[in-house]
């Protein structure tokens, strides 16, 4: 009984927070009617479509800024085969407010507060078994700090525009490989460090980044790039530093020390994008995270005209991980288990070295309004890839919301197929996408407990909804359906559904 009426509690709290934003959203219509600043990707990041008018003078440097403001919701809903484990939730309210100054002889800046509040509609469960839904609050901070709520200058940047070159210092979103913003939540990952962006060179985008700190999307502090644990000795001190789902668990603050590591590291990414031969993309990607590994990844994209306004993409990826003194530190599997070790353990050939390969194949064939994919994906069996940055190895090919598949070792195929209603006339405003996904794990390094991972099918779903008559307002429903092998280690059903719903108003 007690249940029913805390569930009862929660549902009608959601649905006045619900009617707030809708109030919230209405005024804010009203007084911005006909602008449209900004409006929404697909994948929940901003496309700026008004920008600050160049200034005259200092005067005019503020008085020609522009506010750009979003209001934002998002609801969580899990629920496990397995009876004996938690179904947490997940809610968040709030947004965030951004600034731009008019740029001055190129110079401008930027500045970002965001916040997440979830009104009381969450528990300490949600907390301890948290899952997708617990980037709407700081997990350290309520344990910690007993704080739910999560407020945070996550943007803090100068920029220089000359030519077709666009400089950035500060903290700041970034968008490339391996790292990406991943601003499906409640607030984006960011950055500290450099950034330069250049066009100048024809059908060439050259893209270099320094960054010497992240502020995952469920924190309010900026930590290193790699070090997992604070080295406090707290009791959630795991959870004040780099503890991305997919961080390297064993380059923790206590084994970098160990091994005479540094635990203030940087992260350096270099791209290049050129499209010089028509209808052919080719991308190339550097990162390294200095006296630890170094990745390389190359990408080509070759579009194909068919008849009758078809086209057929073929894409392959190729990417390495170099080791660089990580294997010896924190050992090949993610999961830290393998620090320490040398040699075969736990089904890794060499449990000391995290030199690993990916290879990715995808077709993308369009028509209009519909895209079908199929993709593959097969990391080579060595060592784990480390991307702990939001931008997934896998991204665009076999990876699924809140699939990690770049275990060595390990293999996936994706179909996919979604289609805009509103570009094919029938139903303005809605987008869907569906795909299937099958990853197949290492049976080995599951049962010693060398990976988490076990088979699995998928099912997702996505559906937006661009409300016509309200410009800027986004709602987003998401479905996941996850089919679980019993295999090794787990002596539980691992299957699972997920729900989320989020709501964004751009003004």
């Amino acid at each position: 009984m007690r249940t029913v009426v805390e569930n009862s509690e929660k549902i009608i709290k959601i649905k006045l927070s619900i009617t707030l934003v809708f109030a919230l959203l209405f005024i804010n219509s009203i007084a911005n009617a006909g602008e449209t600043k900004r409006t929404l990707a697909n994948n929940m990041t901003e496309i700026y479509h008004v920008l600050p008018e160049p200034a005259k003078g200092i005067s005019e440097v503020f008085k020609k800024g522009v506010f750009y403001g979003r209001l934002r919701m998002n609801y969580f809903y899990w629920e496990c085969e397995n009876e004996d484990q938690h179904d947490p939730t997940g809610f968040g309210l709030g947004g965030s407010v951004i600034y731009k100054t008019a740029p001055l002889y190129g110079i401008s800046s930027t500045a970002g507060l965001y916040t997440s509040q979830n009104l009381g509609l969450l528990n300490i469960n949600d907390v301890l078994y948290g899952r997708s839904g617990k980037d709407t609050f700081s997990r350290y901070e309520k344990l910690a700090n007993d704080r739910w709520g999560m407020t945070v200058l996550a943007q803090a940047y100068l920029e220089y525009d000359i030519n077709q070159t666009d400089i950035k210092i500060g903290r700041q979103i970034f968008e490339g490989f391996p790292a990406k913003s991943n601003d499906t939540k409640m607030i984006p990952n960011t950055f500290e460090g450099l950034t330069l962006v250049s066009e100048d060179l024809p059908d060439t985008t050259i893209t270099l980044a320094l960054f010497t700190a992240q502020k995952l999307r469920d924190h309010i502090r900026f930590h290193d790039v790699i070090t997992y644990d604070d080295g406090s000795g707290g009791t959630y001190s795991r959870w004040n530093n780099q503890d991305d789902s997919a961080c390297h668990r064993g380059l923790s603050y206590a084994n970098l020390r160990a091994s005479g590591k540094d635990v203030d590291n940087y992260l350096v990414i270099v791209g290049v994008s050129n499209q010089s031969i028509r209808n052919l993309k080719v991308d190339i990607w550097y990162n390294s995270v200095p006296d630890l590994f170094n990745s390389l990844m190359i990408e080509s994209n070759f579009k194909i005209t068919l008849a009758k306004d078809w086209s057929l993409t073929p894409g392959l990826r190729y990417m390495e991980q170099f080791d660089d003194g990580a294997g010896m530190v924190g050992g090949a599997a993610l999961n830290g288990t393998l620090a320490g070790f040398r040699g075969f353990v736990n089904g890794y050939r060499n449990a000391g070295s995290v030199d690993g390969r990916l290879y990715a194949a995808r077709l993308v064939l369009v028509k209009g309004a519909g895209q079908f994919l199929i993709g593959y994906s097969k990391v080579s069996d060595d060592a784990d890839l480390i991307a702990p940055w939001r931008g997934f190895p896998t991204s665009g090919y076999t990876r699924t919301m809140g699939e990690y598949n770049w275990y060595a070792d390990t293999a996936s195929w994706m179909v996919r197929a979604s289609y805009d209603f509103g570009k094919a006339g029938v139903i303005k405003g809605i987008e869907t996408s569906i795909d299937f996904v099958h990853t197949d794990f290492d049976d080995n390094k599951n049962k010693s407990g060398g990976n988490s991972g076990t088979d699995s099918s998928i099912i997702h779903a996505d559906m937006w909804y661009r409300i016509p008559s309200l410009p800027g307002l986004v709602a987003k429903m998401r479905l996941k359906i996850v089919e679980a092998d019993l295999l090794g280690a787990f002596e539980n059903d691992l299957s699972y559904q997920e729900m989320r719903f989020e709501l964004n108003y751009l003004f």
